[in-house]
Parts: C-alpha cells; sequence; structure tokens
C-alpha cells in the first residue's frame, strides 16, 4: 500500500516547519478556520451531562442518524433516506473503507473517475478489488463522462466511485451528467455508485445534486458524506453513509469488529452542525470563494501554468507540464514529483504531486489557507518560477 501522498507532503512541510523554515503549507485539505463556537458548545455540554462517556451505538446515535436522513431528505431530495440507512464512522474515509471492504470480492473491478481522491485506489486495493480509471482532461474540467464510464464496464465491474465537488480537482457534476452516468449504472443491475459528497458545502455553482435521488438510484447508491469540510471539523472525525439498508447493516457489522462507533462527544457536536446554524458554513463558503479568485489571478499571472476554475471544494489542480525538462540551476524538474520539490526547497511552499490523484502532469494546490499566506504563497511561486528555463 502506497502512503497517502497528501499526508506525506504535510509530513515534510511540518519537519522543515520544525527547523524554522518558514513553510507555507498548500498541501492538506483542511480549513484554516475553528470549528463554529456552537458545534465547540455542543461538545462541551455534552461532557457536562456526562451521558456519552461510554461505548456509542456502533451505527451512531439514533438522534445523530435521524438528523442526517432528514438533511438529505429535505436538502439532496434523498426521499427514501431513514435512520436506518444510516452508518456513522470516524470520518468519510473510514466509510468509504467499509464500503468497499464489505461489497468487494478478489478481483471485482471499481471505476474510478479520475483525477480522484488519492486513498480511492488504496482502499480498493486492500479490500482485493482492482481500480479502474477513467480521465477527465482540462479541457472538460477534469470530469470523465458517461460514454467513458460505459466503455470501462467489464463483468466484472462491481461498483463506480466518484466526488463532486471533486478533491483534487474543484470540479462539479452537473445534474445532467450525473443523469447520463445513472443511465449507464442502470443497464446493469449489479453495480453500485459511491457518491463522495464531502465538499458538498463548498459549492459555488449555487447547486448541489445528489445521484441518489433520481429515479432507482437510491437503491444503487452509497452517498458518502461528514463534516469535516463544511464544518472546519477535521479533527473530530465524523462521518457517514447512506446506503441501501443491506449494504448499511453490512457496514454497520463490520465496523463494529474494527473500531465500534465513532467518539461519542463528537457524533454530539455533529448532532449540532448538521440541526443547528448553518450561518458560519455559508459564511466559510463565501471565504473559499474569495480566496479561488485571489489565486486563480495569480496563478493566470504566471506563465507555463495551465488551469481551469474550480467550481467547489478548495483545490486548483494545474497542469505544470510545460515545466518538465526544464532546470533551474542544477535542480532539473523531470515531473510533477520534481516540480513539488524544487518549489518546497527553493520557495517554501508545499503542494502536492497530481501523480498521487492520477494525473501526472498536475499538482494540488490547497487554498484553505488565509488570503496574507495564498498572497505571499503566490509570490514565492512566481519567483521561482520564474528562475526555470
Amino acid at each position: 500500500m502506497e502512503e497517502s501522498a497528501t499526508l506525506a507532503m504535510a509530513k515534510k512541510a511540518r519537519e522543515l516547519k520544525s527547523q524554522g523554515i518558514d513553510i507555507i503549507s498548500l498541501s492538506l485539505g483542511e480549513p484554516d478556520f475553528k470549528t463554529p463556537l456552537h458545534i465547540q458548545q455542543a461538545a462541551k455540554d455534552a461532557i457536562d451531562e456526562g451521558k456519552y462517556f461510554a461505548y456509542p451505538p456502533v451505527a451512531g446515535y439514533q438522534d445523530l442518524r435521524e438528523a442526517i436522513a432528514k438533511k438529505l431528505r429535505d436538502q439532496n431530495n434523498i426521499v427514501d433516506a431513514k435512520a436506518e440507512n444510516i452508518v456513522v464512522s470516524t470520518g468519510a474515509k473510514h466509510s468509504i473503507a467499509n464500503v468497499f471492504m464489505c461489497m468487494l470480492n478478489e478481483g471485482d473491478e471499481v471505476v474510478i473517475f479520475s483525477p480522484y481522491w488519492v486513498s480511492y485506489a488504496e482502499i480498493i486495493k486492500l479490500a482485493g478489488g482492482v481500480p479502474v480509471l477513467i480521465e477527465g482532461g482540462i479541457e472538460n474540467n477534469f470530469k470523465a463522462t458517461a460514454a467513458q464510464l460505459e466503455a470501462a464496464i467489464t463483468d466484472r465491474t462491481k461498483a463506480v466511485i466518484y466526488s463532486s465537488p471533486c478533491n483534487p480537482t474543484g470540479s462539479v457534476f452537473s445534474k445532467d451528467e450525473l443523469i447520463a452516468i445513472a443511465e449507464v449504472v442502470q443497464k446493469r443491475s449489479d453495480i453500485y455508485v459511491i457518491a463522495d459528497e464531502i465538499y458538498e458545502l463548498i459549492n459555488f455553482t449555487g447547486e448541489h445534486f445528489s445521484i441518489g435521488s433520481l429515479p432507482g438510484m437510491f437503491e444503487r447508491t452509497i452517498t458518502v458524506n461528514g463534516f469535516s469540510k463544511g464544518y472546519a471539523m477535521t479533527g473530530w472525525r465524523v462521518g457517514y453513509i447512506c446506503a441501501p439498508l443491506f449494504i448499511a447493516k453490512a457496514c454497520e457489522k463490520m465496523q463494529g469488529q474494527f473500531t465500534s462507533g465513532g467518539t461519542g462527544i463528537a457524533q454530539r457536536a455533529a448532532l449540532a452542525a448538521i440541526a443547528g446554524d448553518q450561518t458560519p458554513s455559508a459564511e466559510m463558503e463565501k471565504a473559499y470563494l474569495k480566496r479561488r479568485d485571489l489565486v486563480l489571478k495569480g496563478l493566470q499571472a504566471i506563465p507555463g501554468i495551465e488551469t481551469h476554475i474550480p467550481e467547489g471544494a478548495f483545490y486548483f489542480f494545474p497542469d505544470v507540464s510545460s515545466f518538465f525538462g526544464k532546470k533551474a540551476g542544477d535542480f532539473v524538474i523531470s515531473n510533477a514529483d520534481d516540480f513539488c520539490i524544487y518549489l518546497l526547497e527553493k520557495a517554501n511552499v508545499s503542494l502536492v504531486t497530481g501523480e498521487a490523484f492520477g494525473a501526472p502532469k498536475c499538482v494540488r494546490i490547497s487554498y484553505a489557507a488565509s488570503e496574507e499566506e495564498l498572497t505571499e504563497a503566490l509570490r514565492r511561486l512566481s519567483l521561482a518560477l520564474g528562475q526555470v528555463s
């Protein structure tokens, strides 16, 4: 199993920071905002109540599961969602691992819309499955098509996975695009969709659409979501699935053997997040949009960087292949890995190679950082890349 490239780069950046080097880390997908105060207060209240110190139910507290199901019915139009379909886990990554561990037999294929979040392929392989990548290019906002999906399906295909808004590209699948994907999937009775919607609340298009809301797709869709991104709760570790009942029960059984239920106090905070005031999340979304525009302007001013305009999440995924084969002094940039190493050493800015996301010509830039840090990072990038020839 490969190490997570995002975590590896973040670790390297932390090591350099500990040596007193002024590193600007744009490698992790971690909000720089604090968890909203009303969510913090709910956790404090739960501690004071003293009722949530024992093992929680494996699938999550009933009231949290009911609140999640209500949210999915009211906001995502997944009208069949009930508490029994919900399994709460320690983050969306854990949720995805549960699903694949339950679903895949040795040799089963999973079609991954690429570029993709780094852990999809490794989790699939760990579960005995075979990742099959379909690649969307920058000319189509990095979105693979339903036609590509249909061409990739074989008699070994068990599932399809995508994220929208997408990590690492920030692209958002439209309703029409998801309808086309659903039509392909529905041609076979034994293929399921894993829809990773963890960035749902950071969407600049004005519309988030869930494939699980389409006719006939609730029974075929595992919707994955969580609290890390939209509520700035990365360290609280709470994610969930909404799945057909037999899959939810299988994931509950799997989780019961591996971790049991997620932390009780964190679940009480999650309940306050999903059922409480949504204003802080909306304000964070506005801030991310402002940062996106700031970074877009800065990247477009650097010769050699080709970028699209992300529609959600908090990433850019520019094509930097024009720098391959060039050098700065004695440093030769042969690929995206070298590009990131060069900028870490020369500009003290940490990015993540696109190789880890299935796109070796690209790098991922997280703009979940302050405007001041982003402005300085762009200045450093421009200066360092200006020395490459």
